[in-house]
């Protein structure tokens, strides 16, 4: 099993009182709240983590795509993988993900990953995503051509990584008359490309086709969903596609916090963690989040039952109980991921060891001690421990 550390960088100093006021800390919350200085200190802060995260051994590290919210402070996560490029030495830098259909140009994109993987020897994953319903309202984009965009987009990048130009690309959405990729990326045929995704059909289906085989990556679920929606996947390439969907092609991503024991684990957890559901990532409607025409009416449907517990007013006792979360001991918590191995079998973890407004020295203390207590009876994982894939519960 692969390991890598995520870090959402968060604005950790948001004052807690501004989802009452504003009903959300995306979009509507005012940037008048965010401190140019205490942002310079997260930044480097964060970046120092996700650094001592290579430094200790995880597999990858990685970063991502949110506009105009205090939830995540990366607007460009190509910019913080290019400030890990020259800092990690051995470690994977996983961007989950770009959002390729809201560039006028996803070129500009590609030229970007191709850069880093170049820099970097060969260490980058691209992840390729649709940005969540907030996104569009940030940037000014239509929804209703999401999922149009996204296909394009995704075609268009990876026939610029693959193929010799020049050469010109018309579709419905994007029209480029030389297409010549200035540098070709390090890996070949190209990176490894990720999808990280709510759990829309329409997405599984396109990140399972035989074409694309991309990993699909499952997070802020409860356990049973996740072990659906990971399933769900495998079914759609055995009964559509023909094929069985490697273990290699599947992930999981979850908040975790580690302590000296269960009890003070959860004492010290509580606040970031319920900070992070109730303040940060709620939205001030369903609408924002899914607006019309961003997926179809069944698949909004299906998302909206999983998801549920992400609205808001939640305890760490419910996150825990329903499994979106994994707190406690070092026993508890690399039994609990172990157990979730041998159920799922997801290659891919991507844990989230920072959240909230956790202070460095506690997140540093959670990194090391994941690292030094957890990690060694994960990254030995395989197949063999997997159950194995059990249509009928797809």
């Amino acid at each position: 099993m692969n390991v890598t550390s995520f870090n959402l960088m968060s604005y950790a100093d948001i004052d807690l009182g501004v989802k009452d006021k504003f009903r959300s800390a995306w979009v509507l919350l005012p940037n008048s709240y965010f401190d140019p200085v205490k942002g310079h200190a997260l930044y480097n802060r964060y970046l120092d983590e996700l650094e001592l995260a290579d430094e200790l051994g995880f597999d990858g590290v990685a970063v991502n795509e949110h506009h105009q919210t205090a939830y995540g402070l990366m607007p460009s996560p190509v910019v913080t993988a290019s400030a890990l490029a020259r800092r990690t030495k051995r470690c994977r830098i996983a961007i989950l993900g770009n959002a390729f259909c809201l560039r006028e140009n996803p070129l500009t994109l590609a030229e970007e990953h191709a850069m880093i993987d170049v820099i970097t020897g060969g260490r980058l994953i691209s992840g390729f995503v649709r940005g969540v319903g907030t996104e569009y309202f940030s940037l000014g984009a239509n929804p209703v051509h999401s999922l149009e965009r996204h296909k394009e987009a995704a075609e268009l990048v990876v026939r610029a990584w693959t193929e010799t130009g020049p050469f010109s690309f018309e579709g419905k959405h994007f029209h480029i008359e030389y297409v010549n990729l200035w540098p070709r990326p390090f890996q070949q045929p190209h990176p490894p490309i990720w999808c990280p995704s709510q759990g829309s059909l329409e997405t599984i289906e396109w990140a399972a086709h035989p074409d694309r085989k991309f990993v699909y990556l499952q997070n802020y679920s409860p356990r049973e969903s996740v072990g659906r929606y990971l399933d769900m996947y495998r079914d759609v390439a055995l009964r559509k596609y023909g094929y069985e969907a490697a273990s290699d092609r599947i992930g999981w991503g979850a908040p975790v916090y580690v302590g000296e024991t269960d009890e003070k684990a959860i004492e010290e957890a509580r606040p970031h963690i319920e900070m992070l559901f109730n303040v940060l990532l709620p939205k001030a409607s369903e609408l924002m989040f899914f607006p019309p025409g961003y997926m179809s009416p069944e698949s909004l449907a299906h998302i909206l039952k999983h998801k549920k517990a992400n609205s808001g007013g939640v305890t760490i006792e419910s996150l825990m109980a329903r499994g979106i979360i994994v707190v406690g001991s070092p026993d508890t918590v690399r039994k609990q991921i172990m157990d979730n191995h041998r159920d799922m079998g997801f290659q891919e973890l991507v844990t989230m060891l920072t959240f909230g407004a956790m202070p460095a020295e506690m997140s540093q203390r959670n990194i090391r001690l994941f690292a030094r207590e957890v990690m060694p009876a994960l990254q030995p994982l395989t197949d063999r421990e997997y159950r194995g894939f059990e249509p009928a519960l797809a």
